[in-house]
């Protein structure tokens, strides 16, 4: 057998290489740093983070939720949630990132937002080996999964796990309570201009039916459809619901009232939500989503 001391030496740089990739993974798995990301992707750590950069306001809220709070170095603008993020520094937006000045930071785990980052920015961070996690929530149990992934990579399980089961119960408990409810025809805004709605695979879809409402636009094609107001018109909702340009701003909500033919219009339920609340996935959905049963209980009310 060639012994390794006579092999080239690019080889022998290349067989190291791979063998401390390996020795990193086993130990990794033997720590139990071992995740899967919203990507399919398995994510190791060969010890738990220590500086963690949050790219988009939901990463920010997850990874604080996990516990690691203390451990964030860098967030994303409208990163606001808890208080404590606001004083992290910001490296841009979501939509277009200071990659120096990322980079300047040093994390050693970075959350990227899988539809929201530019990809060729979180593909330039993974070249250079920062490790990376996507986050991309599509349900309640994915919010859940994502808390307790952060939770195993920053070594905060115990936090993370609560928070985690804290949440699922909390949604458990409205699943029970509107199992039963008499179904509402509901509209949720996303977006004004242009305008925009969800299919039934979103997760707010999802908030729609744990209270009993149906989504009238579950069955489009795309998961945020652009929609124009006469397909709205067409669809005729009992229930128009909405965020807005801020946490107490329902503009929105004032043009519906300008179609009396409108079903929602007509018995006045046209119902505001926190956008923070409903429009991240993050535990405080749990708070939304006790909002939105709240609005479709006074719809069905107003039935007379």
């Amino acid at each position: 057998m060639t012994s390794l001391f006579f092999l080239p030496r690019h080889l022998m740089t290349l067989l190291l290489g791979l063998l401390s990739a390996i020795l990193i993974a086993e130990s990794a798995w033997a720590r139990g740093l071992c995740v899967e990301d919203d990507k399919q992707r398995e994510v190791c750590m060969a010890q738990p983070a220590q500086r963690i950069a949050a790219l988009s306001p939901g990463a920010t809220e997850l990874i604080y939720a996990a516990g690691a709070g203390e451990k964030v170095v860098a967030v994303v603008s409208f990163s606001d949630y808890p208080p404590e993020a606001k004083q992290v520094t910001s490296v841009g937006s979501h939509t277009r990132l200071d990659l120096e000045r990322v980079v300047s930071l040093k994390p050693d785990l970075v959350l990227a937002w899988g539809t929201g980052n530019p990809s060729e920015q979180i593909a330039t961070l993974e070249r250079i080996g920062l490790t990376v996690y996507y986050v991309e929530p599509h349900d309640f149990e994915d919010i859940a999964d994502n808390i307790k992934d952060m939770a195993i990579l920053s070594g905060t399980e115990g936090a993370g796990f609560k928070a985690a089961d804290d949440f699922l119960a909390g949604i458990q408990a409205l699943a029970d309570r509107y199992q039963s409810a008499a179904p509402v025809a509901t509209f949720y805004q996303v977006w004004d201009e242009p305008l925009m709605s969800m299919n039934s695979r979103h997760y707010i879809s999802k908030v729609v039916t744990l209270c009993g409402g149906v989504n009238v636009f579950a069955d489009s094609p795309r998961l945020i459809p652009r929609l124009n107001q006469e397909s709205v018109l067409i669809k005729n909702p009992e229930a128009i619901l909405a965020g807005g340009m801020g946490e107490r701003n329902a503009k929105w909500l004032e043009k519906w009232r300008a179609f009396p033919e409108l079903l929602a219009t007509q018995r006045d339920n046209l119902f505001f939500i926190p956008p923070s609340l409903i429009q991240r996935p993050t535990p405080r959905l749990l708070d939304g989503a006790r909002i939105m049963c709240e609005k479709l209980d006074v719809a069905r009310q107003q039935r007379g």
